[in-house]
């Protein structure tokens, strides 16, 4: 529950705090005063959006913090899910700069919008007027009986099902239009793989390829410089290995004058033996070297269709052309598995089906099975407060599997004998439609483990005896349910634990909200007040104290 609401900067509200009763809390002022700001400012706790409008002074940021107490709700599992920090104490805060900036916060973490939202739709429940309005729509109808028939599990494993069924249809439609596609491209991709696969191109072949046909294009021309260089290294008279050994044994026969005479000799030797070693390679490359037009021919073919392949696939090498291989390779393979792929996404599809169908009517024979005692209970309660008459019937049918369901509803409504029930939006009154949203929020009351319901004028268009009622009714929430509710209505205010009055106070420069909570006696002068307005008789006193029962 809300054990205490700090509200700054926001909108009139200059500062405004307040430690709310655990039971039933009224709130009560003139219109205009500041009620429904103080509620727009508790909605950003609930993850409302805001802007920098809602700033009372421009130049501060506006901060909104609520403590809960929520120590015998178990909600231990939904923090883990969120990832946030539990304690038996949640503080929930919102904060908009003046830049606009918007930062949520719990137990001093930061958290998304999303995260506030899904705490704080489990710690507060704020009914509007528009929520009200709400209760014509077939959806919202839906959700009312699977609170009070307390489907929640089947229908988070239904609609788990359900989301998993759509997917897998998404899948198969998806693999269907990839075969389409893939089966136009199929003989041509084909084509392509077997032109490159018939070629065996390797990575580095080309620029060997490329080395053959010059060595083959010049071919005499450069058996007749190695030729030249032989005869140089060792085969003319006057060859570089002759020269070499001359002067080594000139060097050898100095060698014992002088260790550098002999290193020098020893570095002769080597060279000799590095330069007959070239000379060997050389004899062995000229005599291998002969003109061979055909292979010529065959090497320039080779690289003829490696080039064209190149230019067709608008590549640089054969790396990757072997890479455009292999994805056609994939491409023309995945055509073949793909068959497969659809077959089998097909058969698990049609078993989440069939789950989804089954899912749907255990949920469909749960929400039938409440219906009468759903309207009985509604007519028991509209007849204290003061529709004896009024009924309201369910009208039912089943469809195809969608997100809730297989059901489809509509809550049909008469507030008078002989008239044939119709359409909430076409029966209802103002009040009659609040007092039947009470009642709905009365018997789900018992069905949740919200800690705190917040009701804005719940109680329009009715009075009187009624209004005693409705109070009564309220009165009985709050024994499990912390309540907070906004009333124009002394009957209501008289039914409070605790009365906490909204006010404007006037200064020099603006005009600001404020809140104080009610003693007994400014309850009295404000209960009085509401029965006679601004002067309040002596019998007006005494109605307030009656009903205050003082």
């Amino acid at each position: 529950m809300l054990v205490n609401l700090r509200i700054k900067n926001y909108a009139l509200i200059e500062q405004l705090e307040l430690q709310p009763s655990p039971l039933l809390n009224i709130i009560t002022g003139e219109t205009g005063a500041g009620k429904s700001i103080m509620l727009g400012a508790i909605g950003l706790l609930l993850g409302n959006r805001a802007d920098t409008k809602v700033l009372f002074n421009t130049a501060e940021k506006c901060v909104v913090e609520g403590i809960f107490d929520i120590s015998s709700y178990h909600l231990e599992d939904l923090f883990t899910q969120e990832d946030i920090d539990y304690d038996t104490q949640c503080i929930l805060r919102r904060e908009i700069t003046p830049t606009g900036k918007s930062r949520a916060f719990i137990n001093d973490t930061p958290v998304t919008l999303d995260a506030l939202r899904t705490i704080g739709a489990n710690l507060m429940d704020i009914h509007s007027q528009h929520d009200t309005l709400m209760l014509g729509d077939t959806t919202f109808q839906l959700n009312i009986v699977d609170l009070y028939a307390g489907n929640q599990n089947l229908k988070n494993q239904y609609q788990e099902t359900y989301r998993q069924y759509k997917k897998l249809e998404s899948d198969y439609k998806k693999l269907e239009s990839q075969l389409a596609q893939a089966q136009k491209e199929l003989d041509y991709n084909t084509f392509l793989l077997n032109e490159l696969e018939e070629a065996k191109l390797q990575e580095e072949e080309q620029e060997e390829l490329e080395s053959l046909l010059k060595q083959l294009e010049h071919a005499e021309e450069i058996k007749l410089k190695l030729s030249q260089a032989l005869q140089y290294l060792s085969e003319s008279e006057f060859n570089v290995a002759v020269s070499l050994k001359d002067a080594a044994y000139l060097l050898n026969q100095v060698s014992a004058y002088s260790d550098h005479f002999q290193a020098l000799k020893d570095r002769i030797d080597s060279c000799l033996i590095e330069i007959n070693d070239i000379a060997a390679e050389v004899e062995t490359a000229e005599r291998k070297t002969e003109a061979d037009p055909e292979k010529a021919e065959q090497t320039s073919e080779r690289l003829t269709l490696i080039y064209n392949l190149q230019r067709k696939h608008q590549s640089r090498d054969n790396a990757e052309l072997l890479q455009i291989q292999a994805d056609l390779q994939q491409k023309v393979s995945s055509v073949l598995n793909l068959d497969e792929a659809i077959s089998r996404t097909k058969k698990d599809m049609e078993a989440a089906y069939d789950q989804v169908t089954t899912l749907a009517g255990q949920l469909s024979e749960s929400r039938q099975a409440v219906f009468t005692h759903f309207q009985e209970e509604i007519h028991s309660l509209l007849a204290e407060l003061g529709m004896p008459n009024a009924r309201i019937v369910f009208q039912h049918v089943t469809g195809t599997p969608t997100a809730t369901g297989i059901d489809v509803i509509s809550i049909l409504f008469s507030a008078n004998k002989g008239s044939a029930p119709q359409t909430l939006s076409k029966a209802a009154s103002g009040g009659e439609f609040s007092r039947l949203m009470l009642c709905v929020k009365y018997l789900l009351a018992d069905k949740t483990s919200l800690p705190t319901i917040i009701f804005d004028e719940i109680d329009t268009g009715i009075s009187g005896e009624i209004a005693v009622k409705v109070g009564k009714m309220m009165q009985q929430m709050a024994k499990k349910h912390q309540l907070i509710a906004i009333s124009h209505l002394p009957q209501m205010a008289a039914q409070g634990n605790a009365h906490y009055f909204v006010y404007k106070e006037d200064r020099a420069d603006r005009t600001i909200s404020r809140i104080r909570q009610l003693e007994t006696e400014e309850r009295i002068k404000e209960i009085a007040t509401m029965i006679a307005g601004a002067n309040p008789s002596k019998h007006a006193f005494q109605s307030a104290r009656e009903l205050l029962a003082l």
